[in-house]
């Protein structure tokens, strides 16, 4: 498989599992009363924070395309970047993280650094030769 298929297919797969976290917490009731409320975890949910977490979902959602058509030099960057601050945005989650989403971190936390292993090998580092 190309290495940009496979980065793809990756940034697919934590987009699912993003989702169906975020869905699965609708099993709980606690969480359906957090939501009424309008504060999730002690955070107020405003409008400029739901525009902020767009801008932060459309991370991976983006990555699946430009992973298959930016040149790999461009390639190898944009996905160590996009790894780095979508698996940071993640783990800032865990102060107030309970076993599932533990178990999701854990996996997604994986899949990133696959992508950032993957990208690191799309052009191989350049040699310094040196003269004798």
């Amino acid at each position: 498989m190309k290495p940009q298929t496979l980065l793809s297919t990756l940034w697919l797969f934590i987009l699912l599992n993003m989702i169906f976290r975020d869905l699965h917490q609708f099993g709980k009731s606690s969480f359906l009363e957090e939501i009424l409320t309008g504060k999730v975890n002690g955070i107020t949910i405003t409008d400029e924070l739901m525009l902020v977490g767009g801008f932060l979902a459309e991370i991976p959602i983006l990555m699946v395309l430009l992973s298959r058509i930016l040149a790999d030099k461009v390639n190898k960057w944009v996905n160590i970047i996009a790894s780095s601050i979508t698996m940071a945005v993640l783990l800032s989650a865990l102060p107030s993280a309970d076993l599932d989403d533990i178990f999701f971190l854990v996996v997604e936390v994986t899949a990133f650094l696959a992508i950032m292993r993957i990208a690191w090998k799309l052009l191989p580092s350049t040699t310094v030769q040196t003269f004798a």
